[in-house]
This record gives structure tokens, sequence and C-alpha cells, in this order.
């Protein structure tokens, strides 16, 4: 393990974040060039939410001259810049931690900075395609039948994709978190699985925070993924122990067991596609007659 002083672990803090800042600003002037067409990729959803709902006109409006160019030309760009430079800011974090960890535990930087900007990023388009667009869908479709018209603001259509696309992104690492975790050594897989139904409550609350809308199935929506991802990240916990262990994983096994499921499930949609006349649908829930 490398040794350093706290003044020597500032100035390794200070160059880190540095660089982390250089390469967001890069990333920042490269987005700020594509703005426009990013922010007709950004309004998509709520241009497809109005249609859904009836209404012709599905544009966004604005009532400030500065309005439109701060969202089109600053704000936009800076938060598709994190996204394309996570990768990069992610490595400089994890250079700043290599040099408390042993040898063989900081060949683990690729994999680090790939799963962990790759989670972000998922997470991110999970949220623009599927959890922004139901919640969306739902909110603007409320006051329809009483004769309310949305006439929404290009402001606070950004600050809700805002909220609702950086929290599912940051919520997606929990993986990551709790393999760093294990990593630490702060935490364990037997710790994780004990204490699973506070984490799970935990989840669901943060699932309400982030969710735009008050209904169930969106609710359903956020948190249902981020139990998966809880217990994969458990998983990944576990394979770090056993390879401190010196154990390996039976993936054999594993890998025979679930494609064994899979060809149930397979077998099972045969039979309802073909026998019950089920049909695959691009709504909820995906398969009717």
């Amino acid at each position: 393990m490398v040794r350093m002083s706290f003044l020597e672990h500032l100035e390794e803090l200070r160059t880190r974040l540095i660089q982390g800042l250089s390469g967001l600003g890069v990333a920042f002037l490269l987005c700020m060039y594509f703005s426009e067409r990013i922010w007709l990729v950004v309004q998509e959803p709520a241009s497809a939410a109005l249609r859904n709902i009836g209404y012709k006109d599905a544009s966004l409006v604005f009532t400030s001259p500065m309005e439109s160019f701060m969202i089109i030309w600053f704000k936009l760009p800076l938060l598709v810049s994190v996204f394309v430079a996570s990768p990069w800011i992610l490595y400089q974090a994890w250079a700043f931690i290599a040099p408390g960890l042993y040898k063989k535990e900081r060949r683990l930087a690729v994999p680090f900075v790939l799963s962990t900007a790759g989670l972000f990023i998922i997470g991110g388009l999970f949220a623009y395609f599927i959890a922004f667009r139901f919640g969306l869908t739902f909110l603007l479709g409320v006051g329809r039948d009483v004769g309310v018209r949305p006439m929404i603001t290009i402001t606070e259509y950004f600050d809700i994709f805002v909220n609702v696309i950086l929290g599912v992104g940051v919520v997606f690492e929990m993986p990551v978190l709790i393999f760093m975790l294990t990593l630490l050594r702060i935490a364990s897989p037997k710790f994780l699985i004990e204490h699973s139904r506070y984490a799970i409550l935990i989840i669901f609350i943060i699932a309400a925070v982030i969710t735009p809308t008050p209904d169930v199935f969106n609710l359903m929506l956020f948190a249902v993924p981020m139990v998966v991802l809880y217990f994969i990240g458990v998983f990944a916990s576990y394979l770090l122990v056993l390879s401190r262990e010196g154990r390996k994983f039976p993936w054999g096994t594993v890998i025979l067991v679930l494609a064994g499921l899979a060809l149930l499930v397979a077998a099972a949609i045969w039979v309802a596609v073909t026998r019950y006349g089920y049909h695959f649908s691009a709504n909820p829930p995906w398969m009717v007659r």
C-alpha cells in the first residue's frame, strides 16, 4: 500500500478535482455545440405525452426572454456533459482512492469505471425511455376530463426532467456502492442480506420521492428495478468475498439453472401465444388477448 501524508492526500484530491472538472468542461463545450439537437431529444417525451392524451399542439412555452437561452444553451449542455464525462470523472475518483487499496484490488480500476459509468448512463436511459414517459403522460392527463389544458414552460419541464434523470441515474449506482462498501470492509454480504428488509423499505421511500406521480404503478416502476439492483450489488459483494477467501463461485451450475428457467418462460410464452391467443403489446402488461 502507498503511504501518503495528510497534505499529500489534499494535493492529490486537488489534482483529481481539477482534472475531473477539466474533462467536464470539454464535454460541456462539445454538448453546447449540439444544444439544439439535444433539446429536440429532451423535449420529445413531452411532445409524445401531449399527443397521446389528444392534444395536437405538442409544444412547450417560455415566459421570459432569457428562459429558453438558459435552458437550451447552458443547463441542458451541463446536464448532458455530466453523462458524457462520467467515465473520466469516475476514473479520477478511482485514482484518488487507489493508493489506499492493495495491488490486487487496484486491478479493478477498469471494471469499476466501466460498471459505474455504465450503470449511471443506463439509469438515465431507463428514466428517459420508461419511467419519465409513463409519469409525464399520467401528470399531463390529470385535468383533461375537466377541461384543464396543460401549458408547460420549458423551465418547469426541464426541472422535472433533471430530477428524474439524475435521480434514477444515481440510484442505479447502488450495486457499485454496495461493492465499494464491501471492498473497504465496511459491509458484508451476510449483513446486507440480514438487513435487506430495511434496505427495501428505504428503497421504496426513495422511489416515492423520485417518482413524479402519486400512483402505485409508477412507484413500482421505480422501486422494483432498485430492489433488483440492491440484490445484484449483494451478489457482487459475495463474489468479492469469495475471491478474498480463495473460493470460486459455481458458475456452471447457475448457468444451467438459469437456462432451464429461461426455457420454461419461453415455453409458457409460446403456449400463451399459440394456444390461448395472446400477443405482444407495446404497453403494459405487454401481453394481451
